[in-house]
């Protein structure tokens, strides 16, 4: 079995070889370790061979997460899962980013409850881009509205758009989806006074190279890292 930190370097070879063939800095793409069903013991792996940022569905397991390794300060950690009104509080204490917003009412929750001190919780709206009944997110032509009503809070910086293409598209169709979604990101910094706009989360361990070619700046990676989910290896 390949360690931890030689999957993070075969993860960082791929990214530095399709940032490359994309005419892009690689320095421009961000790794998200997406550690969820795995315990901490792994992430204090990861981390002991560089990685910072993890990406967490549940947010019960992530705050058991968060304490085990609270004596490592510079982590960070990104709720990339569903996020329901009355469990807003406890993401606007622990994390420093929330990828899946896809409704005002939580985004104005986020914003008043983060903590005095704490820099702005970064937000980006999940784009349900396939239009898939089971998945999370807004439609595409809901993205320009939302963002501008999630322009101005106080407590959170909205920060760009991210999706989860349909893993059974071909890899032409994957193509275009990341580039609807970039192209969606356009669209709204044309209709929003907002610099901070410069986020495309998009691309997973199976997709990543499709993603960097069409502009991601963050990849969720977790099967190239960590194995498969504790439940699909059982």
């Amino acid at each position: 079995m390949t360690s931890i930190a030689e999957n993070l370097e075969k993860a960082a070879t791929r990214i530095r070889s399709a940032a490359e063939e994309a005419g892009r800095d690689a320095q421009g793409v961000r790794l998200l370790a997406v550690s969820k069903t795995k315990p901490a013991s792994m992430l204090r792996e990861a981390a002991g061979a560089g990685q910072t940022a993890f990406g967490e569905n549940y947010i019960q397991e992530a705050l058991e997460k968060i304490e085990a390794l609270s004596d490592l300060p510079d982590l960070e950690w990104h709720l990339i899962g569903p996020l329901q009104s009355n469990k807003t509080r406890l993401v606007a204490e622990h994390f420093h980013w929330v990828h899946s917003i896809d409704r005002a009412k939580v985004a104005r929750r986020l914003s008043e409850q983060r903590p005095e001190g704490m820099t702005p919780l970064n937000l980006c709206i999940q784009v349900n881009i396939d239009d898939e009944p089971s998945k999370s997110g807004v439609r595409p032509e809901e993205v320009p509205g939302l963002a501008q009503a999630l322009s101005g809070l106080e407590g959170c910086r909205l920060r760009g758009l991210m999706a989860i293409p349909d893993p059974a598209n071909p890899p032409p169709v994957q193509r275009e989806r990341f580039r609807e979604l970039a192209g969606l990101l356009a669209e709204v910094r044309r209709g929003v006074d907002n610099e901070d706009l410069d986020t495309l989360s998009m691309g997973m361990s199976d997709d990543l190279e499709a993603a960097i070619a069409e502009g991601a700046t963050i990849l969720r990676l977790g099967t190239a890292l960590f194995g498969p989910r504790d439940y699909e290896a059982q």
